[in-house]
């Protein structure tokens, strides 16, 4: 099920920046009993990766209303919003009165939560490296080929693989963010010059310091995985997935990694 500008359609011009340059943004939204989790949180991020991009941002009583209407009816799965710049002339320069599109999906989940939640996920280290580019760093804009050529090189052997950066950061998972226990302590890959600032990473950080807990965004490197207390993986639609190994290295998994699970 799609809108598009508010109409049921499953066609974008071809002439949409977005097709032809990635050029836009996009939400992922958890679906439960009709209503997407974390609404203003999601809209929050989108209106400030269009002002980042200098897309005009999408009204929010429209946008509601939109997904209020795709969602009726619906029980359980995920919303994907994606805003585009629109249409425009040949060429990277950027029309300078654009006419954004709006792009809603629904995919229904009927399945149950993965198991994963509870046994943890194998994770390997993908060899793709992701660009710095602290313009573009934080939002989730649509150009994605980094974490499809990651994802392209595994099958179904691992749940998950970690990127690193040009400079050999550790920065976060291909779909997910990462976080190292460290003793009591919560450290996450700071974002300043790529990566997407999840929603879930940031709800993680809110927990953490609301129980009095040290929680850090700094530099990783990889000798700082394996040092780690435990490692667990966090967005959306998955919650928080304990990493129960590491390139086959079999890593612990503490109690708090649980505690912050049920607490999420």
């Amino acid at each position: 099920m799609m809108l598009v500008n508010g109409q049921p359609s499953q066609c974008l011009p071809v002439t949409d920046r977005g097709l032809q340059y990635g050029d836009g943004l996009f939400e992922t939204l958890r679906v439960e009993a009709g209503s997407p989790r974390f609404w203003a949180r999601h809209l929050g991020r989108l209106q400030a990766g269009c002002e980042r991009l200098d897309i005009p941002p999408p009204d929010p009583d429209v946008l509601h209303q939109e997904a209020s209407s795709l969602l009726e009816g619906q029980s359980r799965g995920v919303l994907k919003i994606m805003i585009t710049r629109g249409s425009g002339p040949r060429g990277y320069r950027p029309p300078s009165c654009p006419e954004p599109s709006r792009l809603l999906a629904f995919t229904e989940l009927a399945h149950p939560p993965s198991p994963a939640t509870h046994v943890g996920v194998d994770v390997r280290l993908c060899r793709m490296r992701l660009s710095r580019n602290p313009a573009l760093a934080g939002i989730k804009h649509l150009n994605r080929l980094e974490q499809v050529m990651a994802r392209s090189e595994w099958s179904d052997e691992y749940q998950e693989g970690l990127m690193l950066d040009t400079s050999e950061q550790v920065v976060e998972g291909t779909m997910s963010n990462l976080f190292l226990v460290r003793g009591e302590a919560l450290v996450t890959p700071e974002l300043s010059h790529c990566g997407v600032a999840g929603i879930t990473r940031a709800r993680v950080l809110e927990t953490g310091r609301a129980w009095g807990l040290p929680c850090r965004e700094e530099q990783v490197r990889l000798e700082d995985l394996w040092q780690a207390d435990g490692l667990f993986l966090t967005n959306t639609l998955i919650g928080l997935w304990p990493v129960r190994s590491l390139e086959g290295r079999a890593m612990p998994m503490p109690p708090l990694i649980g505690h912050l699970q049920q607490a999420l």
